[in-house]
């Protein structure tokens, strides 16, 4: 059984708590939250130890692993911390918003490693992964283009704005691992372009919520990323891979298929799940999955550190193109 201690009890906390708590082959030991009402609340949910200090099971004998779902700020001395402690990690996305930081902190895993997964869930969702098989199995031929729509219900609380790194390396940065991992090949060019359309708040404090990304590789395959912060239709997640002999795509999911027809409409169908915790749900229990075999059968890391500094050098080069007005070479 793979110990594993949980830091953070915000919305993500809650979900790894309990798929550590539940996996075949995992105890959850304890929580770390620093404030004692939730700390509390999630340790009796799950019948687990519980500290206000992170410190604690970072040098904890009894601690295997580390799930770090804290505020990205944090992610960075975290993640060095436990290495130093010689416990794996599961970090939530991104490591940090510096790549200048990111870069110091993968030198340092360097020295210490151990085994690293970072939190881009959605290559774990089973239609992405059974998208991906068909793109490496040559179902389509030789691939063209990777096209991928990701829009939110809502944007986000204006007061966490500043603190998440702003939509790019927030919301787009998903799509970014995504677009590489299905392209199967480095992008060396970034396009983009981003307006606020959604709430003119936001670009009060200097962001955008509504963008179009396209990435081209060496070897000249396309992606296109379209985001934006609010869908009136709900989470809206769709992935089409065009290839030359044929195209694969993966449709968005409900909470069940069944189609009504009436004198009102046709074939109309239940509205679209209500946001990423509910879409992705099999997602995060397949990437404990991942991260559980990368530690007890030293299997490869699935998504490691150095994807994790790849994404971001995407987003970063999307906001030079925005600002710029002008292709940005990676």
């Amino acid at each position: 059984m793979l110990r594993i201690a949980v830091i953070g009890a915000g919305r993500i906390g809650k979900i790894h708590a309990a798929n550590v708590a539940r996996h075949p082959r995992t105890w959850l030991s304890a929580v770390a939250v620093p404030i004692e009402g939730a700390a509390r609340a999630l340790a009796q949910a799950h019948q687990c130890e519980w500290t206000a200090q992170a410190d604690d099971l970072i040098a904890g004998k009894d601690v295997d692993a580390i799930v770090i779902c804290t505020p990205t700020n944090t992610h960075v001395d975290l993640i060095e911390r436990a290495a130093a402690a010689g416990k794996a990690i599961l970090c939530e996305k991104p490591i940090d918003l510096d790549i200048a930081k990111v870069e110091r902190c993968l030198a340092s895993l360097a020295r210490t490693p151990v085994p690293l997964l970072v939190g881009f869930n959605r290559r774990f969702d089973p239609s992405a992964a059974a998208l991906k098989r068909a793109i490496d199995d040559g179902q389509i031929g030789a691939l063209r283009q990777v096209l991928i729509t990701s829009r939110d219900p809502a944007p986000p609380p204006l007061a966490s704005i500043p603190s998440t790194g702003g939509l790019f390396r927030d919301m787009t940065i998903h799509d970014f691992d995504m677009g590489r991992w299905l392209l199967g090949e480095e992008p060396v060019e970034v396009w983009a372009t981003a307006s606020c359309l959604v709430d003119p708040q936001i670009a009060v404090l200097g962001d955008v919520d509504t963008a179009m990304v396209v990435m081209r590789s060496a070897g000249g395959r396309q992606c296109h990323i379209n985001n934006c912060r609010q869908a009136a239709y709900g989470y809206d997640q769709r992935l089409e891979a065009f290839g030359s002999s044929g195209m694969v795509a993966n449709d968005n999911l409900r909470p069940t298929t069944l189609r009504r027809s009436g004198a009102a409409c046709t074939e109309a169908r239940d509205p679209l799940l209500p946001f990423f915790l509910e879409r992705y749900a099999e997602s995060y229990v397949r990437e404990l999955d991942a991260f559980v075999a990368a530690v007890l059968d030293e299997k490869p890391v699935a998504v490691s550190a150095e994807d994790g500094r790849r994404a971001l050098v995407l987003a970063d080069a999307a906001l030079e193109a925005v600002k710029s007005g002008r292709a940005v070479r990676v």
